[in-house]
């Protein structure tokens, strides 16, 4: 166990409340001490809903340690059911209580409560919150339709001809990158070419609509952090085929639909080109161009980040420096994609760690969570939030999907926002050398030789830039011409940071003692290559 400042991922307890938190009807209640009860701001005050996650806390004392917990837990139960009359009831333990040992879920279920009731088994020392996510989905659907599971060998009956394909879409919740726009896109997305959904879960769902999934004709595995242990149980269990390709981009929205169209059994060409669908045609536009080779750094959970790495590569033309999760439960399909774009994979959980590689890499953009968003602030690189963990500025009011044509649409306005554009870099350069465009510009209206008659001495109106003052390399008495710094002063203030970095940098590797306005100009031919 490690002592950190930020975790890219709870307890596998959280995992189970962001399931719970989705559904209708379902209600959990969790052995933990006194204090765990913050987990309910992750939803009051990051997703902003309008409600407390339906979670019971049994909230035992150190006082209480050496007593019967046991009864507290039955007492917890027994007033959650009274009060809020679930449909299903969970129980598990928080990290704490697993310690204990008071088996909550054996306790609960010799209860005799009027509904099911599902032990959840959630080793908080040895798993994290998207594997609990998944175990909580699993364990819910198998529990409510294992007496449903049809006998071995028999196969399902086959669609009849005047109905539509019916879908399934699996794996949204809570706290999930986008989720609710996600679902609305994709279920239009299927709409298009004939397909229905029938039950979308865990989000919105009701213990009565998991009993309809094995209606369906197939699943779709939205999420596979959330819902890919479910949709294989089904696959086995009720001969459902999943949809695993994740429609993130344009190139896997239409290969979405080709499987959609094998597994259904019908034709979807003319879904595959929409009219609405602009990023193609942006992405080969005059100053869109100018993006070709732009390096980029992704750490995301696994399906974001396999996802970016493809559109980055194939439909945007950046070229991708890095690539790393913090899933460790599908860091196998993460390595096979930075093996296929010829970068090391980052499998961390470690922020620092995936710090120090963005700092050795010195992409041009970053792709990631919240946690890639402070730490590219701090580098002064661009970045995108791509996926979970994220904070409150990432559940918009607006409609804004990762999923289909128009995520891909989404997907374009937000990453390359944070660049420079094309024809904003030429305006720079063609002016750079005005007067006014730099810092020692007056204002105009004081014309260009305003302020040189200054007393030399007078200081009193100079304001210090810590940003831009000398810096010496690690072991070298690395220092700026004068000359250099005035050439440096011209770059734009948001970008100089940056340039001073990839100077000395170039410098450093190049032994040289003192950056001139050659070596300036030379790392710029070097890092614009």
């Amino acid at each position: 166990m490690q002592l950190t400042l930020w975790t890219y991922e709870g307890p596998p307890h959280i995992g189970a409340m962001r399931v719970v938190a989705s559904m209708q009807g379902v209600h959990l209640v969790l052995h933990a001490p006194q204090g765990d009860t913050y987990a309910d701001l992750l939803f009051t005050m990051i997703e902003r809903r309008d409600r407390r996650p339906p979670v019971t806390y049994t909230t035992f004392q150190a006082r209480e340690l050496g007593g019967d917990t046991a009864e507290l837990v039955k007492t917890s139960v027994g007033e959650a059911f009274e009060r809020f009359k679930p449909r299903v009831l969970l129980v598990g333990e928080a990290c704490t209580a697993e310690l204990i040992q008071d088996q909550p879920g054996a306790l609960a279920r010799g209860m005799g409560l009027p509904v099911p009731v599902l032990s959840l088994e959630l080793p908080a020392y040895a798993r994290k919150e998207c594997w609990g996510a998944n175990e909580t989905f699993y364990q819910l659907v198998r529990g409510l339709l294992k007496s449903k599971v049809p006998e071995a060998g028999r196969k399902p009956a086959p669609r009849p001809a005047e109905r539509r394909p019916r879908a399934n879409l699996l794996g949204p919740t809570a706290l999930g990158f986008r989720c609710r726009d996600d679902v609305v896109e994709v279920t239009r997305l299927l709409s298009s070419v004939g397909v229905d959904v029938h039950v979308v879960a865990p989000l919105g769902a009701t213990p009565e609509d998991l009993l309809r999934i094995p209606e369906a004709d197939f699943n779709v595995c939205l999420y596979p952090e959330t819902a890919d242990q479910t949709c294989h149980w089904l696959e086995r269990m009720f001969g459902q085929p999943t949809i695993k390709t994740v429609p993130i981009g344009i190139g896997a929205t239409r290969d979405f639909l080709d499987e959609v169209g094998r597994v259904a059994g019908i034709g979807v060409a003319d879904a595959k080109a929409p009219i609405s669908s602009r990023m193609p045609w942006y992405s080969r536009s005059v100053d869109s161009t100018y993006l070709t080779g732009k390096r980029v750094f992704i750490f995301a959970d696994a399906t974001h980040a396999v996802a970016a790495a493809r559109i980055c590569a194939e439909e945007l033309g950046f070229t991708v420096v890095g690539l790393g999760t913090y899933a460790r439960e599908f860091a196998r399909d993460v390595r096979e994609c930075a093996r296929r774009y010829g970068v090391e994979p980052l499998i961390t959980d470690d922020y620092l760690e995936v710090e120090a590689r963005a700092a050795e890499l010195q992409p041009e953009l970053m792709l990631g969570t919240q946690m890639e968003r402070h730490i590219a602030k701090r580098l002064g690189i661009p970045c995108a939030v791509i996926s979970a963990p994220v904070h409150v500025q990432d559940f918009p009011a607006r409609y804004a999907p990762q999923m289909g044509f128009e995520g891909a649409n989404v997907i374009f306005d937000t990453w390359v926002h944070p660049l420079m554009m094309g024809l904003e870099e030429h305006l720079i350069t063609m002016f750079r050398e005005d007067f006014e465009f730099h810092d020692a510009a007056t204002p105009s209206h004081l014309g260009s030789r305003a302020g040189t008659d200054r007393p030399a001495g007078d200081e009193s109106q100079q304001t210090a830039e810590p940003v831009d003052s000398p810096t010496q390399a690690d072991a070298s008495n690395m220092t700026w011409a004068a000359e250099a710094e005035q050439e440096l002063k011209k770059i734009p203030f948001f970008v100089r940071g940056k340039a001073r970095r990839n100077t000395e940098r170039f410098a450093e590797e190049q032994g040289i003692q003192t950056i001139t306005v050659e070596t300036l100009y030379d790392a710029k031919a070097h890092f614009g290559r």
